[in-house]
């Protein structure tokens, strides 16, 4: 008998009996491993944009043993290493890979998950120059793209809790090295705070989000600090499936008409602006 015939069977037989087959029946083992995929019309790292106010597309998946031990893998397209360098050749870097491993437990309490762990950010790229920062890079607007390593080491703590239909973590990252290719950058910081507020409505939860990037070793008018902010509405469709909207923006500041953090065109990178996101998981 198919395998198909033998589940229709039972679910008839189920159904005939009152369902006395399904309440027996073990539930299905939760897998360790979940995967997602997301598609969304600016990638807002920060609150700063990664993809120049255009579409990105990420995914990634991640493993949870019951110990607590996790580790994962989340990648996105991306824009600004590529836009920050006017050289010849173009310098490329599409992606970045962010690899990350920690334990997360309930070690206060059910719905209070204290998590640690070591997040590494990878951006492949070519033609990237090397060693032209200097302490002349201390005081222009270019920082970010004197031939820096964007690559990045965070440790980071947090705290997760539960208060009835709120929901939300506080969290603190450390930079272990240069921090996406600002020059003596090491020592960086940003602690930040989400908050979600399930509504208990049409699968509706408010979502809200502060959190300040600070820039270790700025020097004179130009601090690459700044503080960012998310307000949102997140939609569960169910079977895996959410969409969200939102309006983020951030401090980043400009010295004169050159913003710190710059597009192409000079634009800020953290000007405020509304996303839209759709998000399966699996």
């Amino acid at each position: 008998m198919s395998m198909f015939k033998k589940t229709t069977l039972a679910l008839a037989i189920s159904a005939l009996t009152g369902g006395a087959l399904a309440q027996s029946a073990p539930a299905p083992e939760k897998s360790p491993i979940t995967a997602n995929i997301t598609v969304v019309n600016d990638y807002r790292y920060r609150g700063i944009s990664q993809s120049n106010f255009k579409p990105a597309i990420q995914g990634g998946f991640d493993y949870a043993h019951d110990s607590g031990f996790y580790i994962g893998n989340w990648n996105s397209s991306i824009s600004w290493i590529s836009d920050g360098y006017g050289t010849s050749p173009a310098v490329s870097a599409p992606i970045e890979m962010d690899f990350y491993a920690g334990f997360k437990k309930e070690l206060i309490g059910e719905g209070f998950a204290s998590d640690i762990g070591v997040l590494q950010y990878y951006y492949p790229n070519s033609n990237l120059p090397r060693n032209s920062c200097s302490t002349s890079s201390y005081t222009n607007n270019l920082r970010q793209s004197c031939g820096a390593s964007p690559d990045t080491t965070e440790a980071y703590i947090a705290q997760n809790f539960t208060f009835g239909p709120v929901t939300g973590f506080v969290k603190f990252s450390y930079a272990l090295t240069n921090i996406f290719g600002i020059y003596n950058s090491s020592g960086s910081y940003y602690p930040d705070l989400t908050v979600n507020y399930d509504t208990g409505v049409l699968g509706l939860t408010f979502n809200g989000h502060v959190g300040y990037q600070y820039v270790a070793n700025n020097r004179s008018n130009y601090d690459y600090s700044y503080t960012d902010w998310k307000l949102g509405l997140t939609k569960d469709f169910g079977g895996g499936l959410s969409a969200n909207v939102s309006y983020v923006g951030t401090s980043a500041g400009s010295v004169g008409s050159n913003p710190l953090y710059y597009s192409p065109t000079n634009k800020n990178l953290g000007k405020a602006g509304g996303l839209v996101s759709l998000t399966k998981t699996f």
